[in-house]
């Protein structure tokens, strides 16, 4: 002993590194092989070895932890707008983009594509959410600029499995990122309150050029070399709008950054206020169509929250497990003592019906390329993800603070995984509409498209064979539907639950093992009333095997 040591540091648990996030993952290697693409197992387990290396839980601890900076001006005063990034945040990029992940939705036809990529966005996620933040963007603005005159000019770009920080013009670079404008300071999610007004430069109409004047209250990822934003034309409603970093004739876009967003998590990534003083940009779509457009943008950027949060679960259950196996109080491991199980069997659930029903969607979106989509996959598309989005990012808030529970205050204090995952979580459940928002494009979607509800519902009764329990909430659910309408809007958030359960619930009878989903379906359908996690009755329950299957020992 030297003189600086005073006692043995004993029973305290690293966090765990270089994870089997891929083969330990039962729940999402059977959504793979379901989902026709087992074929991309090998390149994703390669992919999960490189993002748990221990360089690259440095590197998400090192950017989050040097935070973006702005800089408005160069030495000389000229205006630049610049915001400078630590390098581990290029290192993340470079990671996601060299695996060919940002494109592989739209690169080709091959079956199982769109659940590789949700495979490999989670598996980002797991490590560090705010990188993931360009790629969801740029992903789900793919969709919408394919069907655009811009489209073969921007393809190699933005379908690039290259890395290119470069601040130059977009059309000397190897590779695009996209971002979007829409929420302003007296709208927030009420796009229709955009206030910024787009002129024409000439003509006007699709892919024609317009000046933009007006703010954006948030606009992320200001450094990417384009944004979709929305803003009124002077005689139609919203309109859609590709504007570049860096105009045609070379010089910069006039938008200016007035300042970067300090968060309370999400922390790699720039979120930013900006002002259009005549920025240049090109119409997107028909004049007055801005928030269909956009809306297109945003589903898939919502089913991408999604993921982010199952993605944020999954790692906290994974944390809290290794922990608890490992630490010892009252003389034996924490995870043997039988209410410790309670709350790490119901984390458990939790993570594995997430993972099941963001795989799914994923599938429903790749089944809906097609020319004429069932109404079921329609409905799981339309009708689910804003739903699974209002359900799920809500659950990853409250998992991350029981899981950095598990760990006591080793999980409060820096740079604990769990406190990061805790700061990140609620963005998703902000993000591209708050929970309120997301329960009433239910409501709407399902008004509008009644065929697709019936779909839904026949699809979930299929899935509940002969399950007591899960047809008797089925009719509840109906019930609710069948009221008028100003009653369903004050039971928006109670008909999004018990929608979002019933299809996870219903989900595990289909793909899971019988202990998972008779345990899942006795805790969230019949025991209706446990309000906080781990105060479920496990008596019943097989916990060994549920433990065993969301993390081998």
């Amino acid at each position: 002993m030297t003189s600086f040591d005073t006692h043995q540091v004993l029973n305290q648990v690293d966090e765990p590194c270089q994870q089997a996030l891929l083969h330990n993952d039962a729940a999402l290697l059977h959504a793979l092989l379901h989902s026709h693409a087992a074929w991309a197992q090998p390149s994703l387990h390669d992919y999960a070895q490189h993002v748990t290396a221990p360089s690259t839980w440095q590197w998400a601890q090192q950017a989050n932890a040097h935070m973006p900076k702005l800089q408005s001006f160069d030495a000389r005063g000229r205006r630049i707008d610049t915001v400078h990034y630590h390098p581990c945040w290029h290192a993340l990029l470079t990671l996601y983009r060299e695996q060919g992940l940002v494109g592989l939705p739209y690169e080709s036809s091959r079956p199982g594509r769109w659940s590789a990529w949700a495979a490999g966005f989670y598996l980002h996620g797991q490590v560090e959410q705010g990188s993931l933040c360009p790629p969801t963007m740029t992903t789900a603005a793919i969709g919408v600029l394919r069907r655009e005159a811009l489209w073969p000019q921007v393809k190699a770009g933005l379908l690039s499995h290259q890395f290119d920080a470069q601040d130059r013009p977009w059309p000397e670079k190897q590779a695009l990122w996209v971002g979007m404008g829409m929420a302003e300071k007296q709208g927030g999610s009420d796009v229709h309150a955009s206030t910024t007004l787009a002129t024409p430069d000439g003509a006007g109409g699709r892919g024609q050029a317009y000046r933009l004047t007006g703010h954006k209250w948030f606009f992320s990822a200001p450094m990417s070399d384009a944004h979709l934003v929305v803003a009124r034309t002077p005689d139609t409603d919203p309109a859609c709008f590709w504007v570049p970093r860096w105009q045609p004739d070379g010089t910069r876009n006039a938008v200016r950054i007035q300042q970067l967003k300090e968060k309370v998590g999400n922390r790699s990534n720039a979120s930013s206020e900006v002002e259009f003083h005549g920025a240049y940009g090109l119409l997107l779509g028909e004049p007055g169509q801005g928030i269909p457009t956009i809306i297109e943008m945003a589903t898939t950027t919502r089913l991408c929250c999604v993921l982010g949060s199952s993605a944020v679960l999954r790692q906290s259950l994974v944390q809290a497990l290794h922990y608890a196996r490992h630490r010892h109080v009252f003389g034996k491991p924490l995870a043997q003592q039988p209410l410790a199980r309670a709350v790490l069997a119901d984390l458990a659930l939790e993570s594995e019906a997430a993972t099941t029903l963001a795989m799914h969607l994923a599938a429903a979106f790749e089944a809906c390329e097609g020319m004429a989509p069932a109404p079921a996959e329609r409905a799981w598309k339309h009708l689910m993800t804003p739903a699974a989005k209002f359900w799920v990012c809500k659950r990853a808030i409250e998992v991350t603070g029981e899981a950095m529970e598990v760990l006591g205050g080793n999980g409060y204090v820096e740079p604990a995984v769990v406190a990061r995952l805790f700061r990140d979580a609620p963005v998703n459940s902000i993000w591209e509409g708050s929970g309120n928002i997301m329960c009433l494009d239910l409501l709407r979607a399902m008004a509008r498209e009644p065929e697709c509800t019936q779909a839904l519902l026949a699809d979930l009764i299929d899935a509940a064979g002969d399950d007591a329990a899960l047809r008797a909430a089925i009719q509840n659910l109906q019930a609710l539907l069948q009221r008028p309408a100003d009653e369903q809007e004050l039971l928006a958030r109670r008909i999004a639950q018990q929608l979002v359960l019933l299809a996870q619930a219903c989900l595990l009878r289909r793909h899971a093992p019988a202990a998972v989903a008779d345990a899942f379906i006795a805790t969230r359908v019949v025991q209706a009333d446990a309000r906080v996690l781990g105060a479920i009755d496990v008596r019943a329950l097989d916990t060994a095997a549920l433990l065993e299957r969301a993390l081998p020992a």
